[in-house]
């Protein structure tokens, strides 16, 4: 008796074979980007905001942001969106370090329609004075303890945005950048004190600073008098480090 044959495997598909793919079976939705853009100004933390100039939410103050567009990545998108709502020219926006926070999917995060946003969050210091474009009526740089209620889910996104940059300048030296060239360690220490809205011990501050390496660079010459009748004080620089080893932790207090 001949034995019987096994049926013959199914061909392995070609290449780019997209045949068993149909989109209409998956509900369509939308990808945005969200900005959490904050900076030190006048020894306060500000992060930068719009006014939604169209529903939903007309009139409402939200993070700068918008949809990607077909041929473009979500990092692309992310600087298109910054240069044409806030008006910072494109080199401005192009050269922003902005680090990828999060995604956020909530069903129902959007009215419109299912809608999945990738947030970038950035401290970055020196911005120019924006000015709104494209779908944002206005934009301006707002105090962080000041801000109100946010559009959308933005008040979450902020805050994680917040908790990201507190712990960047727990292990890294992005302090020393929003300082002056010269500077002493009470304008290093109210860096961190705006940006993590709590009170430093002075003398602590002091040591851990000291004794990290590469944090800071001390400068020859006469010390520089603060003001009042304290002792002058003296003058450092950014060193080379880039990050902190160890890290300098925040202490657990109030934040703005």
């Amino acid at each position: 008796m001949t034995a019987a044959r096994r049926p013959a495997a199914p061909a392995a598909p070609e290449p780019g074979d997209l045949a068993p793919y149909d989109p209409s079976a998956f509900e369509p939705f939308a990808v945005t980007v969200d900005l959490a853009v904050f900076t030190v100004r006048e020894n306060r933390l500000h992060v930068l905001l719009v006014e939604r100039g169209e529903p939903p939410f007309l009139g409402d103050w939200a993070l700068p942001g918008g949809f990607i567009q077909p041929k473009e990545s979500a990092d692309q998108a992310a600087r298109r969106e910054l240069a044409e709502e806030t008006g910072l020219s494109e080199e401005t926006a192009g050269a922003l370090h902005l680090e990828q926070l999060a995604t956020y999917s909530a069903p129902d995060r959007d009215p419109r329609m299912r809608v999945v946003s990738v947030a970038y969050a950035a401290l970055v210091p020196d911005l120019p004075e924006p000015r709104g474009g494209g779908d944002a009526a206005r934009a301006r740089w707002t105090e962080f303890g000041a801000r109100g209620t946010l559009a959308f889910d933005h008040d979450g996104i902020l805050a994680d945005a917040y908790d990201r940059i507190g712990a960047k300048l727990e292990y890294t030296c992005l302090a020393t950048a929003f300082c002056p060239p010269e500077f002493t360690l009470g304008e290093l220490r109210q860096v961190y004190e705006t940006v993590w809205g709590v009170a430093l011990d002075r003398p602590n501050f002091r040591r851990k600073v000291l004794t990290t390496p590469g944090f800071v660079q001390a400068l020859e010459g006469p010390p520089r008098r603060t003001g009042g009748r304290g002792k002058p004080a003296a003058l450092y620089r950014a060193g080379a480090a880039t990050a902190l080893h160890p890290p300098l932790l925040r202490p657990e207090g109030p934040t703005s």
